[in-house]
């Protein structure tokens, strides 16, 4: 890694005439986008909506190429150690942050070695339970876990998941204890919360949203500052009694640092302009979030603040390290 950051300091020097070269004629050939997830999921499809459009306003092709595994780590380290050229992106998730806090050691850093290109996306977590539930609403979980602490469970797609930490932030911030219940990710959460094993899920929104509108579940909350446009009768967790609560995860393209400038301008604007994009807009609604593109300045700084945060979380919680 040492060894890695001097070449690139080292190169800083005089790479002038390269950065010039590759401006003019950036892209020339297809570049790759990674994502650390399972081929078909969120970040798959996220990394393919968002792909396809600025792939053809760059005149090159976008190939999506999924390397899931520690998760999103494993992708993340291949984006890392890829020449800053704007042929190797990163599909990053705001499990990218909390990676950052819970792992001990990773074969990069979170923030330093990665150049921010723009946000995608920005989507809640629901707080769901079944239809036939007592809890009718996230009110009814709090005054539950403060009449027992310790014994209203909740399930999640796994430790260290962003939907974990968004549980133990939400029990902090209400000054109850909840026990927490891990799954294989949201498919297993899911069912054990239909087969009764636990009373309450937090989930994305893609996750659950099919069998809200079936009449299996009912959302109790959503996790973001205001309530989520798909289901808006849906209030907040910080309308029902935990004020300032915001867990809201996001997807949004990283590069290996050292990206020109050039580069990493021109891969901002494709990617703002394709967010305002009304068929771009309708698809990432479909999945539960919110289009918003930023600038690499605005990015680094949330990716930074997440990191910092989470770290936190993990750190109050006893999580362990990985």
């Amino acid at each position: 890694m040492q060894r890695r950051h001097l070449m690139q300091a080292g190169a800083a020097l005089a790479v002038t005439p390269w950065f010039s070269a590759l401006a003019e004629t950036y892209p020339d050939r297809p570049i790759k986008m990674l994502q650390g997830f399972a081929p078909g999921g969120n970040a798959d499809n996220i990394a393919r909506v968002i792909g396809i459009e600025i792939g053809k306003t760059l005149g090159q092709p976008i190939v999506v190429e999924a390397q899931s595994g520690a998760g999103g780590t494993l992708a993340a380290g291949s984006v890392a150690r890829a020449k800053p050229d704007g042929y190797t992106l990163l599909l990053a998730t705001g499990g990218h942050a909390v990676a950052g806090a819970l792992y001990n050691t990773l074969p990069y850093r979170t923030v330093q070695d990665f150049d921010a290109v723009s946000t995608i996306t920005f989507f809640p977590f629901l707080v769901v339970t079944t239809a036939e539930s007592k809890y009718k609403s996230f009110s009814d979980v709090l005054t539950a876990a403060r009449a027992a602490p310790g014994s209203v469970a909740y399930g999640t797609a796994g430790i260290g998941s962003t939907h974990h930490l968004a549980g133990e932030l939400l029990a902090k911030m209400a000054g109850v204890q909840m026990l927490h219940v891990p799954y294989r990710g949201d498919s297993a959460s899911l069912t054990a919360l239909l087969s009764g094993d636990v009373p309450f899920i937090i989930a994305p929104p893609t996750a659950v949203l099919s069998n809200i509108k079936g009449g299996k579940l009912r959302a109790l909350a959503a996790t973001g500052p205001q309530r989520w446009p798909g289901l808006p009768d849906v209030p907040s967790a910080a309308e029902q009694g935990v004020a300032g609560y915001d867990v809201r995860s996001w997807a949004g393209v990283l590069a290996p640092a050292g990206l020109p400038k050039p580069v990493l301008d021109r891969l901002n604007a494709e990617i703002n302009k394709a967010l305002l994009l009304p068929s771009v807009k309708a698809r990432l609604e479909e999945m539960g979030g919110e289009a918003r593109g930023s600038t690499p300045e605005e990015m680094k700084t949330m990716v930074a603040n997440e990191t910092q945060r989470w770290t936190q979380v993990v750190a109050d919680a006893k999580i362990p390290k990985q």
